[in-house]
């Protein structure tokens, strides 16, 4: 870990000495306004975040680092990583470092198997992986340095250990999560000939003799990497890292909120739509039968999930990249005929219903299609893959924000006689 160290030790410096200038000339500088819409609708739109890993362009989708995400397809996931931590894609040496620091940080404890397997067998993936991810705040270096009194300057060093160390875990934790609740506990071993990506695909258990099921899982969990600061996991993660908790609780503390319905279970959703539009138009899929179902799931006061976004105003890139997988490796699969199909009616319903500002397929669209076809058939499980992916973007963000000393979120709140005081009578 020492190349790293050194090489974010100059580049913090850099930043921190950027930072101070900025703020002296422009601190007062006005960046954004906020409408009183805006204060009841979940501060949607307020510029009120510094995020330096990604950021979300309506017409260009997830942008890593001045990298457009679908031009990462062929990294691996470990090299993703580094770019979002350094604003570089590593060296063969970088690559060959990091590796072997995850591989010496892949063991799982075994009081967190242990916890994981004393859950009730009812207990949700997510529940399980959130847990996992808990407990084993019991190893964070930078808890344990923060209450000998360590400099502020060495914060985010310790910060970046427990990154290492719950990052190389991660994956072994989301696999034994999965065996433990669809296959009664029986784990598989970490592969040290393996990259990061491949030994959780191959953890998981799923038959893959042609190695395709792995490439998936590399390429989901690239694509899932990071999005801005903003989003509800993101931001939950920035909460609770300024009051100085350490990753474990603030990794946990982002993939409770991942796991709400409105944020992570987007793909799940969209796989339920289409397993259940399978069971009633058959395998025999036609245009006018998805047009038909479209229609009636809308008359029904049902939306139709896999469709527009919060920001992008395009077909979500992501989107594309799955497609490509699709047309390349399955393009015979049922599933993803019908998710093909169904791109090519829903946008024009939608926008002839005036449904949706953005009616171009996201990812969540056809990545559940994709995993479902190669046997990841546990739809409840598709948040906690999610989540492996995410923990890239969060544990990069954590250290980052740790190393400018962001301070701790604390916006201002306004009870309903200010908003009558200062809104409601100053117009009249």
């Amino acid at each position: 870990m020492d190349g790293l160290i050194s090489k974010l030790a100059d580049l913090i410096n850099e930043q921190q000495q950027s930072l101070k200038e900025i703020l002296a000339k422009h601190g007062e500088t006005q960046v954004s306004t906020v409408t009183l819409s805006q204060v009841f609708g979940g501060l949607r739109g307020v510029t009120g975040l510094f995020c330096d890993t990604s950021s979300v362009k309506p017409t260009e989708g997830v942008v890593v680092r001045g990298h457009k995400v679908n031009d990462l397809v062929d990294f691996l996931p470990e090299e993703v990583f580094y770019l979002l931590l350094t604003g570089t894609l590593p060296t063969a040496a970088e690559l060959a470092e990091l590796s072997v620091d995850l591989k010496a940080n892949s063991h799982l404890p075994d009081y967190v198997v242990n916890t994981l397997k004393s859950l009730p067998a009812s207990s949700h993936p997510m529940t399980m992986f959130n847990l996992g991810i808990l407990a084993m705040q019991n190893e964070s270096i930078f808890q344990k340095k923060y209450s000998e009194g360590i400099s502020k300057n060495d914060y985010w060093k310790y910060t970046l250990e427990d990154s290492i160390r719950l990052m190389g875990a991660v994956p072994a934790l989301a696999a034994a999560v999965y065996r433990i609740k669809f296959f009664g506990g029986d784990l598989i071993a970490y592969d040290p000939n393996l990259d990061w990506g491949s030994n959780f695909a191959h953890m998981l258990g799923i038959p893959d003799k042609t190695g395709d099921f792995a490439k998936l899982i590399k390429l989901y969990l690239v694509l899932h990497c990071d999005h801005e600061g903003g989003n509800a996991s993101a931001y939950t993660n920035a909460v609770i890292g300024s009051t100085l908790a350490d990753v474990y609780y603030s990794t946990s503390g982002a993939f409770n909120s991942l796991a709400g319905p409105l944020h992570g279970l987007a793909n799940q959703e969209t796989l339920d739509f289409i397993l259940e539009m399978q069971k009633s138009i058959g395998n025999e899929i036609t245009e006018e039968k998805i047009r038909q179902y479209a229609l009636d799931t809308l008359a029904a006061g049902r939306v139709i999930p896999g469709f527009g976004h919060a920001v992008l105003r395009v077909t979500d890139p992501r989107f594309d990249a799955f497609n490509d997988f699709g047309k390349e490796h399955c393009p015979d699969s049922p599933m993803y005929k019908m998710v093909f199909e169904l791109t090519h009616v829903v946008p024009n319903i939608l926008l002839e219903k005036g449904k949706a500002a953005s009616p171009w397929p996201n990812v969540d669209c056809i990545s559940g299609s994709l995993l479902y076809h190669y046997g990841l058939t546990q739809t409840d499980y598709y948040t906690v893959l999610f989540g492996v992916s995410r923990v890239m973007g969060l544990l990069s963000q954590s250290i980052l924000n740790r190393a400018i000393r962001s301070p701790i979120i604390r916006p201002k709140s306004v009870d309903m006689k200010w908003i009558q005081d200062n809104v409601i009578d100053k117009a009249k």
